[in-house]
């Protein structure tokens, strides 16, 4: 039986549901941290050592979590997926897809040169720089979302407009990632923000929900609530162009509509989470995903 790992810091929902998933087409798993894995340089081959695998590298990997740490910490792990990848394992997400989208910078960069409709952003180092920035945009009537360069679930945002143009100098860990806050398309019952994720599996949009909040931030983490969703071409095209542009082969993609209907992707997600998502979707999106590596 083929024998895959998961890489995951818990044993929780997902990992479970994707161990089902990987059992129902004849795979066995094992979920471990990254951290837990060596490289040994002594001889050739290299060697990759990961607990439960000591006869033979892994069929596959499945990344579900990449521990914190150190960069020093963070780039070694991101090490081992990129040394699975170069001996002919199938990593998914890829290294270098993860360490495209946890750059928000670089997924900007990447959405922009793609033809991505996305908000425009700068990025710099220099507060100064960052402080004219905001004030020249929100004279112009272009509120700023600031936000860290690495981050997820919707921690550590801050919109800067007319009431609050002062940028957060401690949660940026020197760099300054401000994107234009888009104004989200509010429902007519109660007025509810609202954005769309959709997730996608080898460049295909396969699910999508409504996230709708009283809040600007919709992010289920954060309390927006999950809604099934209807589908339209552009959102379809929208998702999917994103994931080609970044190079996921599975994620999570955010997307906007704003008041004059125009559609955006905000971010890319490369190891999202899908609890709310599959809570309306009719489909086992685990098994979705295990076909993939099958």
């Amino acid at each position: 039986m083929r024998h895959i790992v998961i890489f995951s810091e818990s044993q929780g929902w997902h990992e479970e549901q994707l161990g089902q998933a990987f059992a129902a087409h004849g795979l066995r798993h094992t979920v471990l941290s990254l951290a837990e894995c060596r490289l040994g340089f002594e001889r050739a081959p290299v060697a990759i050592a990961i607990p439960g695998f000591e006869d033979a590298l892994p069929a596959a990997a499945f990344v579900r979590g990449i521990p914190a740490g150190s960069f020093e910490q963070v780039t070694f792990r991101l090490d081992i997926l990129h040394a699975l990848q170069a001996c002919g394992v199938p990593v998914c997400n890829p290294a270098a897809a993860i360490e495209r989208t946890v750059d928000k910078a670089m997924t900007s960069f990447l959405l922009l040169k793609s033809g991505v409709n996305t908000p425009p952003v700068w990025v710099c180092e220099s507060e100064s720089l960052a402080r004219e920035v905001i004030a020249r945009q929100v004279r112009r009537g272009n509120p700023l979302v600031q936000k860290p360069l690495f981050g997820n679930c919707g921690r550590g945002l801050r919109l800067l407009d007319d009431s609050r143009c002062e940028p957060d100098t401690e949660m940026n860990n020197g760099v300054y990632y401000l994107q234009r806050y888009i104004a989200p398309e509010r429902r007519a019952a109660g007025g509810r923000c609202k954005d769309w994720r959709v997730f996608v599996i080898g460049h295909r949009a396969v699910a999508i929900m409504e996230r709708a909040s009283e809040h600007w931030i919709t992010n289920r983490a954060r309390g927006g609530e999950c809604r099934p969703a209807a589908w339209t071409p552009t959102l379809r095209r929208l998702a999917e162009s994103a994931s080609r542009a970044t190079g996921i082969h599975y994620g999570g993609i955010d997307i906007i509509r704003d008041r004059n209907g125009e559609y955006l992707v905000l971010e890319v997600n490369s190891v999202p989470a899908w609890r709310g998502l599959q809570s309306v979707h009719p489909r086992n999106l685990a098994e979705q995903l295990a076909r993939q590596l099958a």
